[in-house]
């Protein structure tokens, strides 16, 4: 299956050949101010199933035990498409709010639930982190 996500005004997209290996939900600090919202949902995918065309600014941030995450923005709209993260190598997230679909499938973990709000409630079965899962 293909998939298309892109930004707000469209100029950076990212075609995804193959469904994801994961989706998760973060909840820590940094996804929160990432957002503007309580949390992120991500899609991972293998780098070889996905191809990025148009232009990005990218951003490192510091990640757990010194790791980096490279968030790849549109330099238009500042909308963040993917990212890439030193704890997954191989691997590139997705922003699953970019791709717009609302038959995408529901996520499966839940991560850093320390930093989760207390109102927000899944209506399916997920597996639930209190940090990062090893």
């Amino acid at each position: 299956m293909t998939r298309t996500a892109h930004c707000s005004c469209g100029a950076l997209r990212v075609e995804v050949s193959a469904d994801p290996d994961a989706v998760g939900v973060c909840h820590c600090g940094e996804c929160q101010r990432r957002t503007g919202s309580v949390f992120s949902v991500g899609a991972f995918y293998k780098k070889e199933h996905v191809r990025a065309e148009g232009p990005s600014n990218v951003y490192v941030r510091d990640g757990q035990e010194g790791r980096k995450v490279r968030m790849h923005f549109c330099p238009t709209c500042g909308t963040t498409v993917f990212w890439e993260a030193d704890v997954r190598p191989g691997g590139i997230g997705v922003a699953v709010g970019a791709f717009h679909d609302a038959n995408f499938p529901p996520p499966t973990l839940s991560v850093w639930e320390e930093s989760k709000h207390g109102w927000v409630a899944f209506a399916h079965d997920l597996r639930h982190f209190q940090g990062m899962p090893t």
